[in-house]
């Protein structure tokens, strides 16, 4: 399983700005450039953890505000996804 593409889709699906999978800079912060509000994000992680069968209870309040970027979703899901 390649998580980035996993996160890459699964961030693409609930921007509202269009912005494609592919396009998605893994180091830009989510909300400041593309927009990712607080309720999609809840929305977002849900998809990815239930993609990637990763429990969204592995993270706290805390983990989950410092995904910030693709790459820091793709960092703490590695952590527990089966390969």
């Amino acid at each position: 399983m390649d998580l980035e593409v996993l996160v890459r889709d699964g961030l693409a699906r609930v921007l509202e700005s269009g912005v494609g999978p592919a396009e998605l800079d893994p180091d830009r912060d989510m909300a400041d450039e593309y927009g990712l509000t607080s309720l999609n994000k809840v929305i977002f992680l849900m998809s990815v953890c239930d993609d990637s069968q990763v429990s969204l209870a592995e993270f706290t309040e805390s983990d989950v505000a410092q995904m910030r970027t693709v790459r820091d979703v793709v960092t703490a899901l590695s952590k527990f996804a089966d390969g």
